[in-house]
């Protein structure tokens, strides 16, 4: 299949892209390079572009043939989203309902989105399953809960078919340590643990630690994200013409902050200083997927299913690249 994969040089856009072009298909990559980075692409395969450029998103889906859209390409950032709503809005929404009409006008109809478990907000109950009410509670999640409900008026409408993937905490590297996550400023637990291990900041923040979880700390449902990229091809491969499908992606497991410490401590050799501090605003207790219908359906199963190997494929890349991508 030709495949462009928008965000693709970013963290987990570039791991599918890899992992599509080992499975035999043609993929090009659509970024801007904002938060991507070029090193971590074949560069032979890299159109750098911006959403908002709707006549050179046109020329790439025209002249590669393109068949098929998988959609990384969105800001991510929680906190960011509170305070910069506007940005949020006009890029993961208006951005993305224009790269649909590119594909509209070039009769394309298999789309895969990357949306989030921040579309549920607080949950109701745990595992989460995926007719949990959908109550996001930041820009962040209501933006991509917006595209999820524009790409069903688009199915019912115009026979276009897509993936909602709900994914969790994305984690880890490839396991030959040649790419992996290298974001400014850095957001995710793993990554900030290791770099407190290794120096690279004086403690990690642990935010709040009177949560009703066995040891005070929230709980995480750790992806790595070569499990993600299988399951967003997996997903890319059962649409048919009008076809709606929404996943979890997760491993069903959660673990918590200081588990996370002491796995990083564990893998590392390294002790990791921490400071407690208060709760963050809305930070759930616990978020962990239930991930059944995925397996089910598609035959999806995680190959990195506990959170060591996770770690170690991250530390294997951070130990390697102490600078990210240094670009």
């Amino acid at each position: 299949m030709r495949i462009l994969i928008t965000g693709g040089a970013g963290y987990i856009g570039s791991h599918a892209v890899r992992f599509f072009l080992n499975r035999g298909h043609e993929v090009w990559v659509y970024d801007s390079l904002e938060l991507g980075h070029r090193k971590a692409v074949p560069a032979e395969r890299l159109i750098v572009g911006d959403l908002r450029d709707t006549a050179r998103v046109d020329h790439a889906l025209l002249e590669h043939r393109i068949e098929a859209v998988v959609h990384f390409a969105a800001y991510s950032q929680v906190g960011e989203s509170v305070r910069h709503p506007a940005k949020y809005w006009v890029n993961n929404l208006i951005h993305t309902i224009q790269l649909l009409e590119c594909m509209r006008r070039q009769g394309i109809w298999r789309f895969v989105f990357s949306s989030t478990c921040a579309t549920y907000g607080i949950p109701l109950k745990v595992p989460i399953t995926e007719d949990e009410p959908q109550k996001p509670i930041n820009p962040y999640g209501k933006s991509k809960l917006a595209i999820e409900r524009a790409l069903a008026d688009y199915a019912q409408a115009y026979q276009f078919s897509y993936a909602a993937l709900r994914y969790f905490n994305a984690s880890g590297a490839a396991p030959d340590g040649s790419i992996g996550e290298d974001h400014d400023p850095e957001t995710h637990l793993i990554p900030l643990t290791i770099q407190a291990a290794i120096g690279q900041r004086p403690q990690l923040d642990i935010f709040g630690t009177d949560y009703a979880t066995p040891d005070g700390t929230c709980i995480r449902d750790y992806i790595h994200v070569d499990d993600l990229a299988d399951a967003h091809l997996r997903a890319l491969e059962a649409l048919t013409p009008g076809k709606e499908l929404h996943f979890n992606i997760g491993t069903g497991r959660g673990y918590s902050v200081r588990e996370v410490i002491r796995t990083v401590e564990e893998v590392t050799g390294k002790k990791v200083p921490v400071r407690e501090a208060p709760r963050r605003p809305g930070d759930p207790p616990e978020l962990v997927a239930a991930a059944n219908k995925l397996r089910q359906e598609l035959g999806w199963k995680p190959v990195y299913g506990e959170l060591r190997p996770i770690v170690e494929t991250a530390w294997n890349w951070h130990r390697t690249h102490p600078r990210g991508y240094d670009d």
